[in-house]
């Protein structure tokens, strides 16, 4: 005769697999923030050594490069209609 695993078993199993994706999930997130936080540190450091008036021309430029892609996107929706 085969041994079956008990419901409670199952359970215990199942209840272990969701908290090792919550634990996974967890962990990619931390390390998505961490890497946020050291993006924003380069960049403040980055800033500190600028002048004002390169300060104003990056964030210019960031600011029209994001303009672009939304433009970019708003057209790629119009043509998906």
């Amino acid at each position: 005769m085969a041994f079956t695993p008990s419901k409670d078993q199952k359970r215990r199993e199942r209840e272990q697999k969701k908290l090792d994706k919550r634990m996974a999930r967890e962990d990619e997130k931390a390390e998505k923030l961490a890497a946020q936080r050291a993006a924003q540190q380069a960049a403040a450091e980055d800033t500190s050594e600028m002048s004002e008036e390169e300060i104003q021309a990056k964030l210019e430029a960031d600011f029209e490069a994001e303009l672009a892609a939304e433009a970019a996107a708003g057209r790629k929706l119009e043509m998906a209609c």
